[in-house]
Parts: C-alpha cells; sequence; structure tokens
C-alpha cells in the first residue's frame, strides 16, 4: 500500500505537492508555528535594531528591503535550528516522544530537509542580492550560519557533547550572543555606527540571559515527573537549579537595568519589578516544584520585561518623529 502511494504521488505531482504540503503543516504547527516564529523574530529584530539607534542617537531612521532580508535570515535561522534539532534527535524522539510529527510518521524527515533547503537557499539569495554593497556584513551572516552549522553536526564531537547535557548547553547555547551581534551588526554598518561599544556587547549579553535561562528551565522537573529523558533537575536537582536561574536572572536584572538606563531611567522600575516577581516565583518553585512548570513562568517573565522596553522604545520613536529628528 505504501509502495503504490508513492508511485501515485510521483505520477501525479500535484497531489504530491499537497500531501508535502500537508505534512509540513502538521509539523510547523505542533513543533514552531510559522506565525510564533515571525513573532519571535521580528520582536528580537525590532528591540536590538532600535537599542543600537535610540542609544546612539541616530535621528532619522530609514527602514526599507535589508530590514526585511536581515529579519527573515533570522526567522530562517529560527526554523532551521527547530529543523535541525529534529534530525539530530531521530533516535531519541522514536522512543521518548513518539507522538511527535516525525516519530509518529505524520511528516516524513524528506519534508523538513526539503524545508531546510528551500528556506536557507531563499535566505542567501536574498541576502546576496541586497546586502552585496556591505561586504562587512557578509561577516556577521557567516559567523551565525557557520555556528548553526556546527551545531547541527554536533561540533563534530556527537559521542562526547551528546550524552553531556552541561556540555551541551556550554557548545551550542552562544547562539543566542550570536544572533543577537548579527543584529548589531546589520544595524551598525547600516548607519555607519562604531560596532564594539560597550553598550553593544552589554545588549548582546542581556538578551542572552533569557534564552539560556529559558534553555535550561524547560529541562527541569518535580521528581516525580521525571522520567528517562535526561534533564537538569534530574542530574544536579530541581533545587540547585532553580538557584542558578535565578542566579542568571539576577544578573540580566542588573544588566537590563543599566541599558534601561540608557533609553529612559523610569523603566528601570518595570525592571526591577518583574524580577521581584519571577524570585518570588523561583522560591514557590523551590518549595513545591508540583505547583507548576517553571518554563511557563519564565516565559511570562520574558514577556513582561519586553513588553515595557518595546513600549519605551516606540514612545522614544514618536517623540524623535514629532521633532523632526
Amino acid at each position: 500500500m505504501t509502495e503504490q502511494k508513492e508511485i501515485t504521488e510521483k505520477n501525479e505531482p500535484s497531489q504530491f505537492g499537497k500531501n508535502i504540503l500537508k505534512r509540513l503543516y502538521i509539523y510547523q504547527k505542533e513543533m514552531l508555528p510559522v506565525w510564533k516564529a515571525a513573532v519571535l523574530s521580528i520582536i528580537l529584530f525590532a528591540q536590538i535594531y532600535f537599542f543600537v539607534i535610540l542609544m546612539t542617537g541616530v535621528g532619522m531612521f530609514k527602514i526599507n528591503i535589508e530590514e526585511f532580508v536581515a529579519f527573515f535570515t533570522i526567522f530562517v535561522f529560527f526554523f532551521s535550528l527547530r529543523i535541525a534539532d529534529d534530525l539530530k534527535d531521530i533516535k531519541i524522539d522514536l522512543e521518548l516522544f513518539s507522538h511527535r510529527p516525525i516519530p509518529s510518521g505524520r511528516t516524513k524527515k524528506k519534508d523538513i530537509i526539503i524545508l531546510l533547503f528551500v528556506l536557507n537557499l531563499i535566505a542567501i539569495v536574498l541576502n546576496i542580492v541586497f546586502m552585496r554593497d556591505r561586504p562587512y556584513y557578509f561577516i556577521f551572516y557567516a559567523v551565525l550560519i557557520g555556528y548553526g552549522t556546527l551545531m547541527s553536526v554536533w561540533f563534530f564531537a556527537r559521542s562526547k557533547i551528546q550524552p553531556n547535557l552541561l556540555l551541551a548547553l556550554i557548545t551550542h547555547n552562544p547562539i543566542g550572543v550570536i544572533i543577537n551581534t548579527y543584529i548589531i551588526g546589520f544595524t551598525c554598518l547600516k548607519y555607519g555606527l562604531p560596532i564594539f561599544t560597550w553598550q553593544n556587547i552589554m545588549l548582546a549579553l542581556t538578551l542572552y540571559w533569557p534564552t539560556l535561562v529559558w534553555e535550561i528551565s524547560r529541562k527541569v522537573r518535580a521528581p516525580k515527573d521525571e522520567t528517562k529523558y535526561v534533564t537538569y533537575s534530574k542530574l544536579y536537582g530541581y533545587k540547585k537549579i532553580t538557584f542558578i536561574i535565578l542566579a542568571i536572572m539576577t544578573i540580566d536584572v542588573v544588566t537590563s537595568a543599566i541599558l534601561m538606563a540608557e533609553l529612559w531611567a523610569w523603566g528601570i522600575i518595570a525592571v526591577v519589578a518583574a524580577y521581584v516577581w519571577f524570585a518570588i516565583i523561583s522560591i514557590l518553585f523551590y518549595k513545591n516544584p508540583q505547583r507548576f512548570k517553571l518554563v511557563k513562568k519564565v516565559e511570562i517573565y520574558e514577556f513582561i520585561t519586553e513588553v515595557p522596553v518595546i513600549l519605551i522604545q516606540i514612545g522614544l520613536i514618536i517623540y524623535i518623529w514629532g521633532m523632526g529628528g
């Protein structure tokens, strides 16, 4: 029956196209919805882009096709990371997450490989066509793609990295800093700004801490909820990991407050208030990990800290426009 179906798909291209689109729809819906990847990409890009502009006193800015290409590059990169993770973990998913699209057979491995190829081909073509006048830009683009590629092959040390959760975190998670630096580099090159300033370094790190905490917290569970899946809480105990997460967030609130002071001093109140809320949540989880999933609270924390920043940026941009640059 399967062979007959494959023959039918080959003989009927339109039917094959419909089937692969259907399978890809299932994949993106369950693993990384397109709308979510787009929203995350544009929020991250806009937040860093306008931070750089506002901190350096750039008057009027001009958004054109280059900004779209940079945003699309981030969007494709996020999707590529998701696909690469699924390709790397097929054997593990077959055992522990058989309900997911690929292990369950609802999406084929070749489907996401085709998607990976098409998305990156489009991104490469767009970058070559619209960024060709900015040769130094391709240094940041190459580092982004190069590091992502090395991640997908476990830095050619799969046997050592994959079984070691901490080593995997150390080698893979810095991609957050690289993504932030890519956006900073693009913005600075477009407006002729210095790239390696203390503000930009602080910005790249500050927007990295929540990514690091999210990655750790999604692998933290209450003792009763542990399975064969290796988590940080299983290796080191949920109490120790909760303390580490809170420590990272403490660093985050300090660097965030410093950056917020560059934009609008009163905005520090929102940053500190969000941190106090998260500290209380961490204590509650420390006392009773059965009450909720910590990763969900981390996502809320990221939302309530990023929204004020975005609103302040919008307000400052409107003010600048109203003052005529």
